[in-house]
């Protein structure tokens, strides 16, 4: 079991990446996917972590999938506050 355990390593950090790549959009929904994209990679880089014994690795990926809670939150709300500002007409 641990054999494959261990093959977790690449796809977690190709989640990462892609996380990385698509948290840098100026487009609310491409940032909604990185952060949803950074979230699977804290629990495979977790599953991973466990099975090597880095508990230094795991308590990083706990702080940072609250970090990209936090963030995938964040972005949630001013997605929508954009969306209502964009929907009323401004006034001259």
């Amino acid at each position: 079991m641990e054999n494959w355990i261990e093959l977790l390593e690449w796809p977690a950090m190709a989640v990462t990446v892609l996380a990385a790549w698509c948290i840098g959009s100026h487009r609310p929904g491409r940032r909604m996917v990185g952060f949803c994209c950074f979230i699977a990679s804290n629990l495979l880089w977790s599953v991973w972590g466990w099975q090597a014994e880095a508990w230094a690795l795991i308590v990083l990926q706990v702080v940072l999938f609250l970090m990209n809670l936090r963030g995938w939150r964040k972005n949630k709300y001013s997605s929508k506050k954009a969306q209502r500002a964009t929907a009323t007409p401004q006034a001259n």
